[in-house]
C-alpha cells in the first residue's frame, strides 16, 4: 500500500486509464507513461506477528517500520472506508520492499490456495542456492508445493530452478527461483 495519491490522479472519467497525448500508434504507453520499477509487493495476512515473524527469520532482516494505517486517504485507497490496516515493511532487496497488512475490521474472506484459483499470485525470489533457502522456509513454517525444487528444462528459463512453497499463516504462494550457472 503506498501512501501516494488518492487515486484519482490520472483516471479517465470513464474510470480506466487516462489518454495521453504522447501515446504511441499501437496504444502502449509514451515515453515516461510506463513503470519505471517495481515499488514493493503487497501481501494481507490475517496475522501480522505470524507473518512477520515468517518473513523476518526467511530473508534475515528485521521490519523497517511497523504501524497502524489509519488515516482517511487509506479507506479512500483501497475502497473500504474507515479501515485500519497493521502494516509492516520489509526489505526484499534491489530496492523493492514486502508489505505485510492485516485489515482490522474487515470481514476475512480468504483465496483458496490453489495456484490456479483465479486472484492468486506469487511472489518470485531469485536466490543463490534454491535447496539451501527452501530448507530454512521450511524450518520458519513454509510448506513445498511439490516436493522439492524442479530443473526448468524448456521455454525462457530453461537452465534455472525452482520451487513453489505455501508460507504462513495464510498460505501464500512464495517462488524460490535459482538462475542456471
Amino acid at each position: 500500500m503506498s501512501g501516494a495519491g488518492d487515486g484519482g490522479a490520472g483516471a479517465a472519467a470513464g474510470g480506466g486509464p487516462a489518454a495521453s497525448d504522447g501515446a504511441s500508434a499501437g496504444g502502449g504507453p509514451a515515453a515516461g507513461d510506463g513503470a519505471t520499477a517495481v515499488a514493493h509487493v503487497g501481501l494481507t495476512v490475517s496475522d501480522l506477528d505470524l507473518a512477520l515473524r515468517f518473513w523476518e527469520r526467511l530473508l534475515g532482516r528485521r521490519a523497517r517500520a511497523r504501524t497502524v494505517l489509519r488515516r482517511p486517504y487509506v479507506g479512500r485507497l483501497v475502497g473500504i472506508p474507515g479501515v485500519e490496516i497493521e502494516a509492516a515493511f520489509v526489505a526484499l532487496g534491489g530496492g523493492v520492499e514486502l508489505e505485510l497488512l492485516c485489515y482490522r475490521g474487515a470481514p476475512p474472506a480468504p483465496l483458496p490456495p490453489a495456484s490456479g484459483a483465479p486472484g492468486h499470485a506469487h511472489l518470485c525470489l531469485a536466490v543463490a542456492d534454491v535447496e539451501r533457502t527452501a530448507a530454512r522456509a521450511v524450518v520458519h513454517g513454509a510448506v513445498p508445493v511439490g516436493g522439492g525444487p524442479v530443473a526448468i528444462d524448456a521455454g525462457p528459463n530453461a537452465g534455472t530452478r525452482a520451487v513453489y512453497l505455501r508460507v504462513p499463516p495464510d498460505a501464500h504462494t512464495l517462488e524460490l527461483f535459482e538462475r542456471g550457472r
